[in-house]
């Protein structure tokens, strides 16, 4: 998957889960596997987090 590809597919994956926490009244799978997905992309971005 080109890098670009993969940097809007997490902007979108990371507003998405935002969405839902403030709405609060998500599946907290729904949550956990998005929140896996987010990962994953940045792991393949080489993209280190902190805290989250």
């Amino acid at each position: 998957m080109p890098v670009n590809q993969m940097e809007t597919q997490l902007e979108a994956i990371t507003t998405t889960i935002a969405y839902l926490e403030k709405k609060g009244s998500c599946d907290p799978e729904v949550l956990k596997e998005l929140k896996n997905e987010r990962n994953r992309l940045l792991k393949e971005l080489n993209v280190h987090q902190i805290g989250i």
